[in-house]
């Protein structure tokens, strides 16, 4: 039988899951994950993870935050006064805005407080700095 290896092109159905059990994100109910091994198309740990994992196998892994989306960078937060942002936005606790950065770059960032004299702003991904739990189930090995 054969296993997932560096360069192969896998199928996988997943479930993502947060410490507390929440899920995340997950492929039931739609088209398997199609990716390849060591490509880099996905996070280092869920790539590591189906390394040797054969068709029709299925295993629990939990990912470090480091094999994740990486830490939390207290410096990808910024507070900006209310009177900075432009009239017709109205930032709530969760709104994911698309901010520009110098050189033209764009970047999405999360309302995480606001108050009545700023919003503060994450830019970090929202999983950065959390351990992510996948139940992964190899489909098809090509």
């Amino acid at each position: 039988m054969s296993q997932a290896k560096q360069g192969n092109s896998v199928k996988v159905h997943y479930t993502g899951k947060l410490d507390d059990g929440t899920v995340f994100d997950s492929s039931v109910g739609r088209e398997p994950l199609d990716f390849t091994v060591g490509a880099r198309q996905l996070i280092a740990g869920f790539d590591e993870a189906v390394v040797g994992m054969a068709v029709g196998e299925k295993k629990t892994v939990r990912i470090a935050a480091e094999q994740a989306y990486g830490p939390h960078n207290p410096e990808m937060t910024l507070q900006v006064p209310r009177s900075d942002l432009p009239a017709d936005i109205q930032p709530e606790l969760g709104m994911q805005l698309e901010a520009s950065q110098e050189g033209g770059h764009s970047m999405v960032v999360t309302v995480v407080e606001v108050t009545d004299e700023s919003v503060t702003f994450d830019a970090n991904h929202p999983l950065a700095g959390k351990a992510l739990t996948f139940e992964i189930e190899v489909v098809e090995l090509g």
